[in-house]
């Protein structure tokens, strides 16, 4: 294996310490740390790692709350070729469970908000060696940063996978989409050259470091030089604070983001003049609003996890209804049914080819060879490129519709598998509609079985004790029978026309 065609994040946590040394790469809370400390940190945590015996290709799984950690593992995953699976801390245990038994880790790291739920994990999986907590005092964790520093780091592959993030479930499970550091870091490239980061900008972490955009704006900022803000999780007042102090330019944002800024700005004085770009999905008049309250200007984008986040980028009202301009190193076409591509102005389902295509989902050779068909990623949505090369968001084929509420990928029958659990449900049929806060939000309408009853409100719950909260539905109908197609089954269109 040889490293004459490698880069690798351990090799820009290097070059930023020996170029970059003393500037700020994260402020977190009151503390900063320069790029030559976090490459001493990263390399620590690499050889502590190393002492644990694990080898090349072994998972750690993350449960944490943005945390400074996350910026050490991106880099001693790297030093040891590692894989991180990234977990997103909404999901309910079981599905949390399903990710561990999926991928099989060796360790889990997670905050103390989680611990009760990783030791017992660890308890339940085999594989699970270890179990560290980042923000009590685990002498395990701690351990790890006293270490020799990792000295030469593990060769690996280009395709070598690096980062495991678990999307919404198809054929019934969630799948983890498999990216390598080559597709991160041409994909932090485009962000680079899209947003004009540099040494002199600082972004703020508001957005989730197991999400891709999260992943993306956070190893995109530090690839460039500049600085990283961190905040735990979201809070408009603590945010705007943060703006503020800390002379942030950018953030990225999915609904009710903005709107709680903007709920907190009117309550409190705050000087916004640093910010210079917020990135994210929103509806119209909310950045309207946005843009009449701060001088950023929101851009908006298209992408997936599986294309290593953001493929296309655009100023919001570059272009009215589009999600940006096809970006450099995506190659972006419309498809028919048959595959054929379609001229431009055409809508069919967005294929993409290039090295941004992630390299798979884990352990699922059968929807890896459907899903990459033809030569092409089939990303289930599709969508209209005009002749200057703007792509336009046009929904999702059938068999991949897929529900955003607030950012987040659900799938409508992962919802309606949970609701049918219940024993009153007869049938049901699960669609997004819009949402005034979340932009899309979840609807339910269901039947039930003869002699039963059951509360809008006990069905909401009965789903929260089985999918993560921002799968359940906000919206439940009841009727006495779905209408049906002429082959018997559920008309969905009919019910999403009826119940809009």
């Amino acid at each position: 294996m040889s490293n004459l065609h490698s880069l690798t994040f351990f090799d820009i946590y290097e070059k930023n310490a020996l170029y970059k040394g003393d500037s700020c790469a994260i402020r977190w809370g009151n503390e900063e740390t320069s790029y030559s400390e976090l490459f001493l940190q990263a390399a620590s945590f690499a050889g502590g790692l190393k002492d644990l015996n694990l080898p090349a290709g072994a998972r750690i799984a993350v449960l944490c709350k943005n945390h400074p950690v996350f910026f050490h593992l991106f880099g001693a995953a790297s030093a040891l070729n590692l894989v991180l699976v990234l977990i997103n801390r909404r999901l309910s245990p079981s599905e949390v469970s399903y990710i561990v038994e999926d991928t099989t880790p060796s360790l889990i790291i997670c905050d103390n908000e989680m611990a009760d739920q990783a030791r017992t994990l660890q308890k339940s999986f085999s594989c699970l060696d270890h179990c560290l907590v980042v923000d009590e005092n685990d002498a395990n964790f701690t351990k790890l940063y006293t270490c020799p520093p990792l000295e030469t780091a593990v060769p690996c592959e280009p395709a070598d996978p690096y980062i495991i993030i678990h999307t919404a479930a198809m054929q019934g499970k969630p799948r983890g989409a498999v990216l390598s550091q080559k597709n991160i870091i041409l994909s932090n490239q485009q962000i680079i050259h899209a947003y004009q980061f540099d040494e002199s900008k600082t972004y703020l972490n508001i957005l989730p470091l197991f999400h891709i955009m999260g992943v993306n704006l956070g190893l995109g900022t530090l690839q460039a030089g500049g600085k990283n803000v961190l905040i735990e999780k979201f809070d408009p007042k603590k945010a705007l604070e943060l703006i503020q102090n800390q002379q942030v330019t950018c953030f990225g944002s999915f609904p009710p983001i903005l709107t709680n800024l903007m709920d907190s700005i009117e309550e409190n004085d705050f000087n916004l003049a640093s910010l210079e770009i917020v990135a994210g999905l929103e509806m119209p008049d909310t950045v309207k609003k946005w843009h009449a309250v701060t001088d950023s200007t929101f851009w908006t984008m298209y992408g997936q996890t599986e294309t290593s986040g953001l493929i296309t980028f655009t100023e919001y009202f570059a272009k009215s209804g589009s999600a940006g301009i096809i970006s450099p190193l995506a190659n972006i076409k419309i498809a028919d049914d048959s595959d054929k591509l379609l001229p431009a102005g055409e809508t069919g389902e967005i294929v993409v080819r290039g090295p941004l295509v992630f390299q798979g989902y884990w352990n699922a050779d059968e929807l890896n060879a459907h899903t990459f068909r033809s030569d092409w990623h089939h990303t289930g949505d599709l969508g209209m490129i005009d002749a200057d090369g703007y792509l336009f968001f046009k929904g999702r084929k059938a068999e991949k519709e897929l529900i955003k509420p607030g950012g987040e990928n659900v799938f409508p029958a992962e919802v309606e598998k949970a609701i049918l659990e219940h024993d009153a449900v007869r049938e049901v049929c699960v669609f997004g509609v819009p949402d005034p806060k979340f932009g899309e939000g979840i609807k339910a309408v269901c039947s039930l079985n003869p002699d039963s009853s059951l509360t809008k409100e006990d069905l909401i719950k009965f789903c929260g004790s089985l999918i993560a909260g921002y799968k359940k539905p906000r919206y439940v109908e009841f009727i006495d029978e779905l209408p049906k197609t002429d082959d018997g089954t559920i008309d969905r269109a009919a019910i999403k026309a009826e119940f809009p």
